[in-house]
């Protein structure tokens, strides 16, 4: 195991940056480690803003163009579930100007796109709900409507995306991955043997490793939370590089 960036805690979501280094979310969205700087230099690209409600930031995803999307959250999730404040969802542009594509966000969580970037899929957790969007040519969305209704098994999580479509969707306290076609239906599940499933990405040369993330919750003190792998038989979308300027 290798530490690739320190200090940082409370992460959200992660991606590469075409110029080297992380693009992290959490307390802001910055990037960390681009290659030719300080190892130790933070290129934020989107403060917090506790005034108007966006306390931090969670899940991310990158379009084809390098645009980055991420969530905010209007409370610190692991403290409150304050949902008269509910978050927003924004793009930030290739120039580093920041939009909000849609609001009214309980609990943003996975983020992902379709294999052709038509659509994209969005968590909220507190709502059990995974929603889809439009998605325009200018990388602003239509309106959400529901995916997934995943009251029958908690509350949805991360996500991912494979090549052909399916939505692979992280189910807390179950330790259960749901995996749906694009019409939403369910057709399989992955199980592991903790319960606490939260987030999940492809990976592998040939893109059939599934990495699933668990959290510690429910399990002996002495066992804390990992990371598990799937071997599954559709490669998963690899996620572009973002390219927003820094």
């Amino acid at each position: 195991m290798e530490t690739v960036i320190e200090h940082r805690r409370g992460i959200g979501g992660m991606a590469i940056h075409s110029d080297g280094g992380l693009v992290i979310s959490g307390r802001n969205v910055a990037v960390k480690g681009l290659v030719g700087s300080d190892d130790t230099a933070t290129h934020v690209l989107k403060e917090n803003d506790p005034t108007n409600g966006i306390v931090g930031y969670n899940d991310l995803t990158v379009d084809a163009h390098g645009r980055l999307y991420v969530g905010s959250l209007a409370f610190v999730a692991s403290e409150s579930r304050d949902v008269d404040k509910p978050g927003q969802l924004f793009c930030i542009d290739l120039d580093g100007s920041a939009r909000v594509v849609a609001d009214d966000v309980l609990l943003t969580n996975g983020l992902g796109f379709s294999p052709d970037g038509s659509l994209l899929y969005h968590a909220d957790t507190l709502r059990s709900t995974v929603f889809v969007y439009d998605v325009r040519d200018d990388g602003s969305l239509g309106p959400k409507r529901p995916f997934v209704q995943t009251s029958d098994d908690g509350h949805p999580d991360g996500l991912a995306v494979d090549v052909a479509g399916n939505v692979l969707v992280a189910l807390p306290h179950t330790g259960l991955v749901g995996c749906f076609d694009a019409s939403g239906y369910r057709t399989a599940s992955i199980q592991i043997d903790v319960p606490m499933v939260t987030s999940l990405t492809f990976g592998g040369d040939d893109m059939r490793d599934l990495y699933i993330v668990s959290g510690s919750e429910g399990l002996d003190t002495d066992r804390g939370a990992g990371v598990f792998k799937a071997r599954v038989e559709t490669p998963g979308l690899a996620i572009p590089p973002c390219q927003v300027a820094v």
